[in-house]
């Protein structure tokens, strides 16, 4: 064999080599670090210099192999994201497993939560094996042994659903066993969620380490732990709403809020109207069909989500809605397209329902029954309702002459009235869809609006029952509106602006709201509890008009994990205490496949304290 030859084959060995120590991204700086828990809850890297004689230390210092390892049992909760609400207890010690050998007990009370079950247990498999650093077979492991419990037979997803369960994991010299009970197969879902939490790859060997012991009880704060998604500015491909669906998922949210809809676009097919999407879409390429949106829901389901639909109306509705003088339907939208736009909206382009068209509101009750045969029976719609500008519908001569044929003036009082109006009929014909299509529903659901002119306090008890509209309020934190809300009965959802809308500094005069701010935003107290609680939680808001695919993801993630961790447990102590879990989160979400942005260097990440 020539010399050249041998140091082709040396090279070629070097080359293999260096790859795989590069995929194999360490997070130590040294490659064979010891890691351990120090009293203050840090994870830190042993440097040799600080060791005590043996008679010095009271007892042993357990060490761990990697930072992450450390991580899975250091502090209360470890690496747990968002933090249980009740018991958490976490062993020091570890089980080194292969992923292959975990083992699923389901005990459903029939075959479709049986079935639920069985989705989240491939679901969670896939996601143990994306932590392996390496390959995930080993020649010896313990079995792990998972047995799922549920009792609740149906499958329904709304505010009252129980979504809390109770974890125990023990190990003995054969196989470690992990027993979930919960209620709901959401609440078990969550708790797989949460076993994964207790899982990192071994960086010294092949297969995974998971904690030997741990006990959690838990359950969510607020039932309604949301994101909302504009594809209607910047249209989104579907591969990047489930990304979105996947990062909820591992962060417990369980609301997707798709603003599918709105003034710029009309991209969803409405299978009644197709003229909606025909005339409303950016192209034939940038659409939801049908299908699509069936699927997507399903989709979201099996992670614990629902999808809430808005279809917003009367401001933010133009494009989609243009056709109907050709058809004979009259001018179902108003002020559409004008210029200059400022005087006839608050963002172009312009666009406003026509309240005093019989036509228009037969058209959106087409469009409100294909989205409710989208969703489950229980769910609900979100009717949109903000930023009416009426300067729009006071210079539209048929409304103001319909007016005032129906003895009406043209003062604001009148105007709110006509925009109450509208409301009103269309949750008239939300609740006759679902009497016809859901029999069996026990009461009218409710319906969501956001918070405008018509919901100040002064204004809203005449023009909206408190038992049939929730409001979504996107007002800054210090503002009154929720609390003199709360005190006339209203039930809220909670968007703060200045806090949760994460499109904020990249436009105007907006401040950009970093993953401490988002942790930090506490949401109002109201005085009831259980079912009757007033606050149902909030969502965080992704408006996309400086957004699209490109960006998507980094906008959104890690900091609507900060928003998780607060509607899943409402903490009491800050984000410093949570920085190095959120972390670990952060890693989390790459392992995963979504690309959340940076929040810290990564020196910070791996020297615990040294960067507050």
């Amino acid at each position: 064999m020539s010399t050249s030859h041998y140091i082709y084959c040396y090279l070629s060995i070097l080359l293999c080599a260096l790859a795989a120590a590069n995929s194999d991204e360490s997070n130590s700086i040294s490659g064979n670090s010891k890691w351990y828990c120090e009293s203050t809850d840090l994870c830190l890297e042993e440097d040799g210099q600080d060791e005590k004689p043996q008679g010095v230390r009271k007892e042993p210092r357990k060490y761990f192999e990697s930072q992450n390892d450390c991580r899975l049992s250091c502090g209360k909760y470890g690496a747990i994201w968002p933090m249980p609400t009740g018991e958490c207890s976490l062993s020091h010690e570890r089980v080194h497993f292969d992923p292959w050998k975990v083992r699923f007990n389901v005990v459903a009370p029939n075959e479709a939560t049986t079935q639920f079950l069985r989705e989240t247990n491939r679901l969670f498999v896939s996601n143990l094996l994306k932590e392996c650093h390496r390959n995930c077979t080993l020649t010896t492991s313990k079995e792990v042994l998972v047995k799922a419990t549920v009792t609740d037979a149906t499958l329904k997803l709304d505010w009252s659903t129980d979504e809390s369960y109770r974890m125990v994991v023990r190990t003995t010299d054969t196989a470690s066993f992990v027993d979930i009970r919960a209620a709901t197969p959401y609440g078990a879902r969550h708790a797989f969620e949460t076993l994964s939490n207790l899982v990192t790859g071994s960086r010294s060997n092949n297969g995974l380490l998971m904690v030997s012991a741990a006990r959690v009880d838990d359950r969510p704060f607020y039932p309604h732990r949301g994101l909302l998604l504009d594809t209607s500015r910047n249209f989104l491909p579907l591969r990047y709403i489930r990304s979105t669906l996947d990062a909820m998922a591992t962060s417990k949210l369980n609301v997707l809020h798709w603003h599918v809809v709105d003034t710029h676009s009309f991209p969803l097919e409405i299978t009644r109207v197709p003229e909606m999407q025909r005339y409303g879409a950016y192209s034939q390429a940038q659409t939801y069909s049908r299908a699509d949106a069936v699927n997507l829901v399903k989709y979201a389901r099996l992670r614990g989500i629902r999808i809430l639909l808005e279809i917003d109306g009367p401001s933010h509705a133009g494009n989609g809605w243009q056709w109907g003088p050709a058809a004979g339907l009259g001018n179902m939208s108003v002020c559409l397209n004008q210029a200059p736009w400022r005087n006839y909206c608050v963002q172009p382009p312009c666009g406003q329902l026509n309240p005093i068209n019989d036509h228009m509101y037969a058209v959106l009750k087409e469009i409100l029954e294909d989205v409710a045969e989208l969703g489950a029976p229980e769910e609900t719609i979100h009717m949109g309702g903000d930023e009416v500008y009426i300067p729009c519908w006071n210079r539209t001569e048929e409304i103001t002459t319909q007016m005032k044929a129906r003895g009406y003036d043209l003062s604001e009082a009148s105007f709110l009235r006509l925009w109450s109006q509208f409301h009103q009929r269309n949750l008239e014909a939300w609740d006759d869809i679902n009497q016809r299509m859901y029999p069996s529903l026990s009461e009218p659901k409710p319906v969501i609006l956001w918070s405008s002119r018509l919901t100040d306090p002064e204004h809203i008890e005449q023009m909206l029952p408190k038992e049939r509209f929730v409001i979504q309020t996107w007002v800054n934190a210090q503002d009154s509106i929720n609390r003199q809300l709360l005190q006339r009965g209203y039930r809220l959802l909670l968007s703060t602006k200045d806090a949760w809308y994460l499109d904020h500094g990249f436009w105007g005069s907006t401040r950009y709201y970093n993953w401490r701010k988002v942790y930090g935003n506490i949401l109002p107290v109201d005085t009831k509890t259980g079912a009757m609680r007033q606050v149902l939680g909030g969502e965080v808001c992704m408006w996309s008009e400086y957004v699209d695919q490109n960006s998507l993801e980094a906008r959104i993630w890690p900091r609507a994990g900060a928003a998780a961790e607060r509607l899943w447990s409402n903490p009491k102590s800050s984000a410093d205490l949570a920085q190095r879990r959120f972390y670990r989160y952060r890693e989390r979400l790459l392992a995963r496949g979504v690309h959340p942005d940076a929040v810290v260097p990564h020196w910070c990440v791996l020297h615990e304290g040294q960067c507050l």
